[in-house]
């Protein structure tokens, strides 16, 4: 029996990615501390994802969820499927561990699914952070976004069409209603708050800006380049941290170089927990200028350590995770966004009330809170075959 008196499952996560990737992001995060809290609540827990060189094939996090990982970026998909259909018969990595056979698959949809309805032979949860509208042109070039998009907005609404959903925003739910998901099959789980990892430290004595996330093109990581930019003359001790990884790194170093600003602007690359503590402590704003976001964990991240954030009106969750023009502040366009920028660092007392206003905000949302809301939904989808 788990914490809550219903009885314990074994509850198998298909994600293209884990932490440890060196391309994992929020939505990794997300996962991975859902699985954690259901580990602790009394379940078992499995996490089957893409290999890459940062771990081995087949590992147990400290909070005891075991990781299998196989296949490359476009390859899980079919080892997922695999692994699936070798554990109903009773053969495979689930079986030779001891696992089992999955009592629930929480299929984990970005951009494209793991079509799990088609092998699992158990229920399916269908979890999607947000919809990928937008960034399909983005990364991909016309004829790969229009297969994409076709996948993400009719294929999987099909394919999943009795499946219950789980979303971590209002926004992302009522874009997955307007593709024709029923909109009480979707139920909305909010991110958790990371903990906090080390004692409050002073800000820089000079006007800083901080970007926190992987370096991809939808993340919009230009903008705070050109705001940067625009405000050189101004404010001439001006500084940009980009903190993460991601293959859209050197074009963002060339226009950096374009702009002038290559001596303004710090590329941090991978940080610690530590490193990323003392940046977003020491950081007087931080920037989130992605295209769409389900949730947006770096603002909560941030708003944990007192510090506000700017983002896009428009981008989906991040106005859920933040309270706008209390909490941090939400902008329509990129000359609004240079401008807020400009204003708040030349305001430091509406900037400091920001900060105390989104500590307070940030400590709304607990990961305790959000593991005990899943278990409620692991417990309910799996009430049949129990």
């Amino acid at each position: 029996m788990d914490t809550y008196g219903t009885p314990s499952r074994h509850v198998l996560f298909l994600n293209w990615r884990d932490t440890l990737n060196p391309e994992g992001g929020g939505s990794e995060v997300y996962i991975e501390r859902i699985a954690a809290e259901l580990v602790t609540a009394g379940h078992q827990v499995t996490l089957f994802c893409a290999a890459h060189r940062n771990a081995g094939r087949s590992t147990v996090t400290d909070s005891g969820v075991r990781v299998l990982r196989r296949g490359s970026r476009m390859t899980v998909y079919l080892r997922a499927a695999l692994i699936c259909l070798a554990g109903r018969f009773g053969f495979g990595p689930l079986s030779r561990r001891g696992l089992g056979r999955p009592d629930l698959i929480v299929d984990v949809c970005n951009g494209v699914p793991f079509f799990a309805p088609l092998y699992a032979g158990r229920p399916v949860i269908a979890l999607v952070h947000h919809v990928h509208r937008e960034q399909w042109p983005v990364v991909f070039g016309p004829w790969l976004a229009r297969i994409g998009w076709w996948i993400e907005s009719r294929l999987a609404v099909r394919l999943y069409r009795r499946c219950r959903y789980v979303t971590v925003s209002e926004a992302s739910r009522a874009e997955l209603a307007t593709l024709g998901v029923d909109a009480e099959r979707i139920d909305v789980v909010p991110n958790g708050t990371p903990p906090v990892t080390g004692p409050a430290l002073p800000r820089t004595l000079h006007p800083s800006l901080l970007v926190l996330g992987r370096l991809v093109p939808h993340k919009r990581v230009e903008i705070a380049l050109r705001t940067v930019a625009e405000l050189a003359d101004e404010l001439p001790e001006l500084e940009l941290v980009v903190a993460g990884q991601g293959w859209w790194e050197e074009p963002l170093r060339e226009l950096a170089g374009t702009l002038g600003i290559t001596d303004r602007v710090r590329f941090a690359g991978f940080v610690t927990e530590e490193e990323k503590h003392a940046l977003l402590c020491s950081s007087w704003l931080a920037l989130t200028p992605s295209l769409k976001e389900g949730w947006g964990l770096t603002i909560v991240e941030a708003a944990a350590r007192s510090t506000p954030t700017l983002a896009f009106r428009y981008a989906g969750g991040v106005a859920e995770a933040m309270v706008d023009t209390e909490t941090g502040v939400l902008v329509d366009d990129e000359q609004e966004f240079t401008t807020v920028v400009r204003d708040l660092l030349a305001d430091d007392v509406r900037r400091k009330d920001m900060g105390e206003a989104a500590l307070a905000h940030a400590a709304r949302f607990t990961w305790a809170a959000t593991g005990a809301r899943f278990a409620q939904l692991v417990a309910r989808a799996t009430a049949r075959t129990g």
